[in-house]
């Protein structure tokens, strides 16, 4: 019988919590790192082989990991921080990092990874807590041929499709950036119109089914909007994810000189978002910047 394959899923967030469970039904001998105590029992009691909030101790056993943690900072801070894991990591090992960061950091990870033995994909991912949660999340993945292979049963696992974007690793995240100046212009735009529905006194519930029944619906709008007619705005990706990410998007139009209107304009809602103390709330919560309106469940704007 043959060797189980062991991944470590680091960060057990809305995305990493789905993928981990993803890991474990294709039956991958699945461990959750996270400094969530809640999240590690949580994927504990989901059947992992360990939960810890250390991964180096299980660097020997790993085949492969895959990071979903909120920015190219938090990455190589575990990678290659006071506590790294990489030097602990057997030559060979995967290590997909499914974090949105910008191509240059995904490179130099690389190089460096690639200096260690280890095999990188820089492999962003996009679908949400429900698409990681069925395993069926887009992959935009790069690297060598290498690393595809070894990754593969993570990628079996976790995605519905995965994009081979190209062999060099930036290039997937290149695709994920502008990926994320749409699905950031549909967030505002969707809450600007909702907004203005507000403003003229149209149902936002009727506004919502037109929308959702018409050409004017985007994947973002429905899913997004239905929050803010139910004033739940618990953050499954936070108002201040979109302010990275759409900075993001902002320094890889500078590197091209390459004017983005639109995208300026929906990093400036979100920024005024967070700088009115929304930062942390679900990224719905773009619309609380509209003044005189009224939101269900909600204390209104004014």
């Amino acid at each position: 019988m043959s060797r189980p394959y062991h991944v470590a899923v680091i960060g057990l967030g809305a995305m990493g919590m789905g993928a981990a469970r993803s890991c474990l039904r294709a039956g991958l001998a699945t461990y959750g790192v996270d400094l969530s105590a809640k999240a590690r029992e949580q994927l504990q009691s989901a059947g992992a082989t360990a939960v810890v909030d250390d991964a180096r101790p299980l660097a020997e056993t790993l085949d492969a990991v895959l990071l979903l943690v909120v920015n190219a900072a938090q990455v190589r801070q575990i990678l290659f921080g006071d506590s790294g894991l990489a030097a602990h990591l057997k030559p060979g090992t995967g290590v997909m990092v499914s974090s949105t960061i910008a191509a240059d950091d995904a490179a130099a990870l690389a190089r460096e990874l690639t200096a260690l033995g280890l095999l990188m994909l820089d492999a962003p991912v996009s679908g949400g807590a429900v698409k990681a949660e069925s395993g069926e999340m887009t992959v935009m993945a790069a690297g060598c041929d290498e690393a595809f292979e070894r990754l593969q049963p993570v990628l079996d696992a976790v995605a519905g499709k995965v994009y081979r974007v190209g062999s060099e690793p930036g290039q997937g995240s290149t695709v994920k950036i502008i990926h994320q100046l749409l699905a950031g212009v549909h967030i505002a735009v969707a809450a600007e119109a909702m907004a203005l529905a507000s403003r003229a006194d149209i149902s936002l519930d009727l506004m919502y089914d037109v929308v959702t029944h018409a050409a004017g619906n985007s994947w973002m709008f429905e899913n997004r909007m239905a929050r803010v007619l139910t004033g739940d705005y618990q953050a499954r990706s936070a108002v201040d994810i979109f302010v990275k990410d759409l900075n993001l998007v902002a320094d890889t139009a500078r590197d091209l000189h390459f004017p983005l209107p639109l995208a300026s304009t929906a990093l400036n809602m979100f920024l005024a978002a967070s700088n009115a103390g929304y930062g942390k709330e679900d990224d719905s919560a773009v619309i609380k910047i509209f003044d005189g309106i009224t939101l269900p469940n909600s204390e209104g704007t004014a």
